[in-house]
């Protein structure tokens, strides 16, 4: 192939420099992100390893070029792992990358300046630089939702691309005759591997830079969607997944169920511990339903100390025991706040589909009714909306 290595090794170099600055960027804008400064990080050696392996036949230090430059790949590439896995879980091992970058610097020093061997060396830094490459595809080609999982699967697939491309050069090597195998090789693997690499380290980069717009993206969704007090949805999120279920139930004939929930005497809660600890008090009933209720279940803050569940594929006696499960919980909650006790309860209103309709609005004012009637009664307690009507009927 007419590809000269020289060129494309100036051109990874730059271009992994220039990846480096535009990761450092983006660093400076979400430094709420772990990852992202091991990423500018480990671009950044890499283009300097670059650099110095370009340098590797320009004699007196050319074989210390070979070490340094090896070295700091191995450097950047292992930093571009420690990021991938900090973006995922917000931890790493920082101690793996650099004793493997030790333990390259040691082997490319005996085989460069010690006893000289170009094809041993060859194979070991192609192996390492494989096994680092695979790493960082096995750990991004996983199940993820959408879409990160896009974004997740083109920039493991871009590693992917280099580990077996770096397997290929490191057999190329071990069938090579002795010191006939370098970085300016001729043979066919040799400038491709380099001009393919230079590819996929581009698709890398653009990867990693599409895992941080959509990790932002999403969480920005989450953000819009979640009521920050309590981490319940949020009424505008109620709604759209209410849309959603009522559709689906006209179309199967499913029951779809509502609780709406209210603090009982939320306000002398306020004015005799002050609003911080009512919103603490939201916080802890918030909590509570979190762990009562079942995970298909949507839960929601409608509106200061009310809330709302909807329960999908329930009918309202299946809805009252869960319910009532979950004002009793409430009232055996004891809070303390500043040496002072508070106990709190809780009145719901359960309505459902076959006795309000299918309709939102309709099925939150028949359980809103029924909450409503629940505090006539005297709090803490809960009314179903089929039951009172029945009641109403026949006063």
């Amino acid at each position: 192939m007419n590809l000269d290595v020289r060129t494309i090794i100036v051109m990874m170099s730059a271009l992994s420099l220039l990846f480096s600055a535009l990761l450092a960027l983006a660093g400076l804008r979400v430094n709420h992100y772990r990852g992202i400064w091991h990423w500018a990080a480990g671009s950044l050696f890499i283009g300097l390893g670059f650099a110095a392996a370009y340098f590797q036949e320009q004699p007196p230090f050319n074989f210390w070029f070979v070490v340094f430059g090896s070295t700091l790949i191995a450097l950047g590439l292992g930093m571009q792992f420690n990021g991938i896995t900090a973006f995922k879980t917000d931890r790493c091992n920082r101690y793996i990358p650099l004793l493997i970058t030790a333990l390259v610097f040691i082997v490319n020093t005996w085989f460069a300046i010690i006893s000289p061997d170009i094809n041993a060396r060859v194979i070991f830094n192609s192996l390492v630089f494989g096994l680092f490459n695979g790493a960082c595809a096995r750990a991004l080609l996983i199940r993820i939702e959408q879409p990160l999982r896009t974004a997740y699967w083109f920039t493991g697939a871009s590693f992917a691309v280099l580990a077996i491309l770096l397997l290929l050069r490191s057999i190329m090597a071990f069938l090579a005759p002795p010191d006939s195998y370098g970085i300016y090789s001729h043979s066919t693997i040799n400038p491709l591997a380099f001009f393919v690499g230079n590819i996929a380290q581009l698709c890398i980069t653009f990867g990693l830079v599409l895992m941080l717009n959509y990790r932002l993206s999403t969480d920005l969704q989450k953000q819009a969607s979640i009521d920050v007090l309590t981490g319940a949805l949020n009424r505008r999120s109620l709604e759209q997944e209410a849309d959603r279920l009522s559709a689906r139930c006209l179309r199967t004939g499913d029951t779809l169920a509502v609780l709406m929930i209210d603090v009982d005497h939320f306000k002398s809660i306020n004015d005799h511990y002050g609003h911080p600890v009512g919103d603490e008090v939201l916080k802890r009933l918030a909590a509570l339903v979190q762990q009562t209720i079942r995970s298909d279940d949507y839960f929601a803050r409608y509106g200061g100390e009310e809330f709302c569940i909807m329960l999908p594929s329930t009918g309202e006696q299946e809805a009252w025991l869960i319910a009532d499960r979950l004002r009793q919980n409430y009232e055996e909650l004891i809070m303390e706040f500043e040496g002072e006790t508070l106990r709190s309860t809780i009145s719901i209103g359960v309505a459902d589909s076959l006795h309000a309709g299918i309709d939102f609005s309709t099925l939150i004012a028949a359980a809103d009714k029924a909450m409503y009637q629940a505090k006539q009664q005297g709090r803490n307690r809960v009314v179903m909306y089929a039951e009172q009507s029945r009641v109403s009927g026949n006063v």
